[in-house]
């Protein structure tokens, strides 16, 4: 499977994302992702589906619990009509706090709910395509009526990938197991990813009785670039900020461990407990950075991601706009030489 090379939508306006699909497209890109942050993520797929011919696009990622499965079923079902199947369906499941306190939805043990969930999906798109009958019934969802009124029917292209998030193992195996692949969460070390998490996914994998060729593996770790070196400074810090944050989730603290970095967990939870936000990044030393980040200029990016990437990954991110048309020529260069770096099974 050759490497692909994907970014975000980069726009929180609605009304930019038409030209910014069509620049992304223009420039070379495999693949278009919007997160779950501070805005809906399914909207700005519909505007990229719109205002593109080729390239592939999907949450990166949705979360999945605020929504019940037949809700995400239906959306991503109408995404890749439009689209041509060109649509992508991330889910991950966020923390408890977020789903309690944010979301207003109950918790449960994530990883089993949303094994769940990616059933219960499947089990819709099979009645609505095959006509098969609505009989899923689970721990915490089912799928026992459906009336020829609302189902949408068949579709041209329904095998509708769906990617899951994860930076713990049981989910990574899970994502293995009934997922198209995993969507690995930035905080991830490469140290981590190789020693933990592929292995998680080659489990579950191997379990469905499929390689882990088949999947897509993407995510894990921070790419941290510019034209210059300030430029590259200024995003350094940018993730360094990141990387206190998340470190800062209890969730998170096996990757942390993994490195002997148990003191600095319990750190970065207690400044957050108190509120002191600003002080996480003072906790994230260069040493800590180096094992997160591919850091380099735009012309140091390829070697540096072919280092950290190859054999691991099966799509790699990389975001940046150009200025101008040598810029643009710059960057199609780059995207082309990050398709080159060897994927999974590769190596």
């Amino acid at each position: 499977m050759p490497m692909t090379v994907g970014t975000g939508v980069g726009a929180n306006d609605l009304s930019l994302i038409p030209e910014r699909a069509r620049a992304l497209e223009a420039l070379g890109y495999d693949y278009i992702t919007a997160g779950e942050n501070q805005h809906d993520p399914f909207l700005p797929m519909l505007l990229v589906a719109e205002h593109t011919e080729r390239i592939r696009f999907g949450t990166g990622v949705a979360i999945a619990f605020p929504r019940v499965p037949y809700v995400s079923a239906n959306v991503a079902w109408d995404l890749a009509r439009y689209s041509g199947g060109r649509f992508v369906l991330g889910l991950g499941t966020q923390v408890k706090g977020h789903n309690e306190r944010r979301f207003s939805v109950p918790w449960g043990p994530p990883g089993p709910r949303l094994r769940e969930y990616v059933q219960c999906m499947r089990a819709i798109w099979d009645s609505w395509q095959n006509g098969a009958e609505a009989n899923f019934e689970g721990e915490y969802y089912q799928f026992k009526l459906m009336t020829p009124n609302f189902s949408p029917g068949p579709i041209e292209h329904p095998d509708i990938d769906v990617l899951i998030a994860a930076v713990n193992p049981f989910n990574a195996r899970m994502a293995g197991e009934v997922g198209d692949g995993i969507a690995m969460h930035p905080f991830s070390t490469f140290k981590y990813v190789r020693e933990v998490m592929i292995p998680a996914v080659q489990d579950g994998a191997r379990r469905a009785e499929r390689e882990l060729s088949d999947l897509t593996i993407t995510g894990g770790g921070f790419v941290v670039t510019g034209r210059d070196e300030q430029e590259v400074a200024t995003a350094k810090e940018w993730a360094r900020q990141r990387i206190g944050f998340y470190g800062s989730t209890r969730s998170y603290s096996k990757v942390l461990s993994l490195h002997g970095w148990d003191d600095e967990a319990a750190l970065l939870h207690k400044l957050s407990i108190e509120g002191k936000w600003d002080e996480l990044p003072n906790i994230v030393t260069d040493d800590v950075m180096d094992e997160f980040c591919v850091i380099g200029t735009w012309d140091e990016l390829p070697a540096k991601m072919r280092e950290k990437y190859a054999g691991i990954n099966t799509q790699v991110s990389f975001g940046a706009t150009p200025n101008n048309p040598d810029e643009a020529d710059q960057i199609r260069e780059l995207i082309a030489e990050l398709q080159t770096i060897p994927s999974v099974g590769e190596v």
